[in-house]
Formats: C-alpha cells, sequence, structure tokens
C-alpha cells in the first residue's frame, strides 16, 4: 500500500455528501410494461438469433413454472424516456486540481422478473463511500445504489454503481 505523502489532500468527501448519504432520491415510474415492450427488447438483445420463447410466446411461457411471458433481466422500462430526468450527483469537494473519474463497475442483484403490466418504480441514494491512497494520491470510491419494485412492492433489482475519482 502506497504511504500517505505530507502533502496529501485530507478527505475529498463535502458536505453535500454526508447529507445525501443514505437519503433516497425522488421516485420515478414506468409506464405499464407491455408483452411488444418486451418482445421487442428480447429481439434487440439476441439479434440475430432467435430469443427464447419465455419472452414473446404467451402459449410456451403459460406452460413455465413462471406462467407467462416475462421480461429478460436486463429490461429497462425506462429506456426511452418522452423526458430526461435530471441527474443528481453529490458535489465533490474543488481542490483546484483536475480529478479524473472512472467508472468502477456495477454489480446487480435480482429479484422477481418484470411482466406485462407491471409498473416500475425507481429510487437511488448515495449507499456510501471509502477513501484510500493509491499511486495516483487520494481515491474517492462511491457507492450508489438502485432500486427497483413492482407495483406489488416486490424487489426486481438492486444494483451497486461504484464511481471512482481521483
Amino acid at each position: 500500500m502506497p504511504e500517505v505523502p505530507e502533502n496529501a489532500e485530507e478527505t475529498m468527501v463535502t458536505q453535500d455528501m454526508v447529507e445525501r448519504k443514505g437519503v433516497w432520491g425522488k421516485e420515478r415510474l414506468s409506464p405499464p410494461i407491455s408483452e411488444s415492450d418486451i418482445r421487442k427488447w428480447a429481439i434487440a438483445t439476441y439479434w440475430p438469433e432467435k430469443p427464447p420463447a419465455i419472452y414473446w410466446d404467451a402459449d410456451y411461457a403459460a406452460s413455465t413454472r413462471h406462467a407467462g411471458i416475462i421480461a429478460p433481466a436486463d429490461f429497462n422500462p425506462f429506456a426511452w424516456p418522452v423526458e430526461r430526468p435530471v441527474k443528481t450527483r453529490p458535489k465533490v469537494k474543488k481542490t483546484g486540481k483536475r480529478r479524473t473519474g472512472l467508472n468502477g463497475g456495477q454489480t446487480e442483484t435480482y429479484g422477481v422478473p418484470m411482466r406485462p403490466g407491471d409498473v416500475i418504480t425507481t429510487r437511488s441514494r448515495l449507499k456510501e463511500w471509502e477513501e484510500r491512497f493509491g499511486k495516483m494520491g487520494l481515491m474517492l470510491y462511491t457507492f450508489n445504489e438502485t432500486e427497483w419494485t413492482n407495483q406489488n412492492n416486490q424487489m426486481v433489482k438492486i444494483r451497486i454503481s461504484t464511481g471512482i475519482q481521483y
């Protein structure tokens, strides 16, 4: 582990981050999911191959443990909004130095599948952060959580996205 230089910044954490940690932002609702939405998503995802019948064949899907059409796990009912929501991110401390930001990846945990007729609610929050010293100096790792639930308040998906700044 690199040594902490004597003239190192103490922190990149801002008061805004402290105030927003763990606080859920405004909820958004998707339009009701249609069979057509699911079918088109599956066709695009599996192209040029034929998508699995669970995503488009109602008779086949009725015979499965799901008892009906379901959406692929990566289906996004928020993909084509009429109006784009304004994203608000916590303010980062200004130091006069140029910062570099990296996408540190994401992990997703899936719950119940999405189905035709579902209306999905999403909300996000700054879950936590940690600071470390690396070869490039002080590094800030932020972990943002996004939660999707259906109209029955069942968990559809939880995503943890990692941002890295140095």
